[in-house]
């Protein structure tokens, strides 16, 4: 019953768009399903020489033999689904699930002005509007909309009878635990919950299912948009190490900070995190562009990644190294 959780351990922009694709190209589940609050996320994959900008269906979707889901707690714009489907070769092995609730242009409307976008630095795509509304009760459900009959299904039973089966899931949790609306830095978080425990709530799955729950850290912070973030540097600083980054949904200037303990045990406990990845280990140390091997790191890198886990008490499993899909050092047993 292989079944493994991906969420960000930091404000988001940790690289889980990466490290989701690699597994689902190197341990071929068949079903890739996300949850989350909508498509005010992104993720950011590169394979060869062609760039991805994923908002809406999950960053699986480069394993052509799995099936793509989008769980039951997620809102969908249906205009965002149906490019990414055509842009992305996913026809006949995407779908949502029926009661994914829909983002109107009323939602788009309400995201793009006030308090949500001058104060909040909302990304405008409605998800929040629309997550309101569906706590009053108003929204728009997938089952609601012909256009979209085709596409819907019960993921929550997809997955189940894929569990059932011995077939693996891949759970694709967005933006990052400190962004979370329960448990981040309120009231500059998201409009759901995206720790583990939300994003399997969101795909309906429960704890005695869950194999594995693998957070995603950065080597150093980022975030995008307003809200505090301990150790900031200036603009100055982030260009001189390296670390100058923007957005894959707005397109805003990401701040940045050293690697922060204090927050990665926080979303170690949050999560209940049985393994780490890192990501942009390449960033922080270029002399590891494109290493494969653990064994090829130099001393300085690997004495980062020991740290790590002595501080944190949890086995660093996967390493990126550069910027494409396949830059990976795998070091899971078995």
């Amino acid at each position: 019953m292989p079944s493994t959780v991906v969420v960000g351990g930091f404000f988001g922009d940790e690289g889980k768009g990466k490290i989701i694709s690699y597994l689902s190209k190197k341990d071929n589940p068949s079903i890739v399903v996300r949850g989350g609050a909508g498509p005010n996320a992104g993720h950011t994959i590169k394979d060869g020489n062609t760039t991805y900008k994923v908002r809406m269906l999950p960053s699986g979707f480069l394993n052509k033999n799995a099936k793509v889901m989008i769980g039951p707690g997620v809102v969908v714009n249906p205009d965002i689904f149906f490019k990414e489907i055509q842009e992305y070769d996913v026809s006949g092995r995407a779908f949502m699930d029926k009661h994914c609730g829909i983002i109107e242009q009323n939602h788009l409307d309400q995201d793009s002005k006030g308090r949500l976008k001058e104060k909040i630095g909302s990304t405008g795509s409605g998800t929040g509007p629309a997550n309101a509304e569906r706590a009053m009760r108003t929204l728009k459900m997938a089952k609601d909309v012909e256009l979209l009959s085709s596409y819907v299904t019960d993921v929550p039973d997809e997955v189940h009878s894929a569990l059932k089966d011995q077939k693996s899931v891949l759970i694709e949790g967005t933006q990052g635990t400190h962004l979370s609306l329960w448990h981040g830095t309120y009231p500059f978080v998201t409009s759901k919950d995206v720790t583990a425990s939300g994003i399997c709530a969101d795909i309906g799955i429960g704890p005695k299912h869950v194999d594995e729950v693998l957070v995603v850290f950065k080597a150093y912070l980022t975030r995008v948009g307003t809200g505090p973030m301990p150790g900031e540097l200036n603009a100055e600083e982030t260009e001189q190490k390296g670390w100058a980054e923007f957005g894959t949904v707005t397109g805003r200037p990401r701040r940045a900070a050293e690697f922060d303990f204090d927050l990665a045990r926080r979303a170690i406990m949050l999560n209940s995190a049985t393994q780490l990845a890192i990501t942009k280990l390449d960033v922080r140390f270029p002399e590891c562009a494109g290493v494969k091997s653990y064994n090829d790191l130099s001393d300085e890198a690997k004495s980062f990644i020991k740290n790590i886990e002595d501080k944190l008490q949890v086995a660093v499993t996967l390493i990126g190294t550069g910027p494409l899909v396949d830059d990976v050092i795998d070091i899971r047993s078995g």
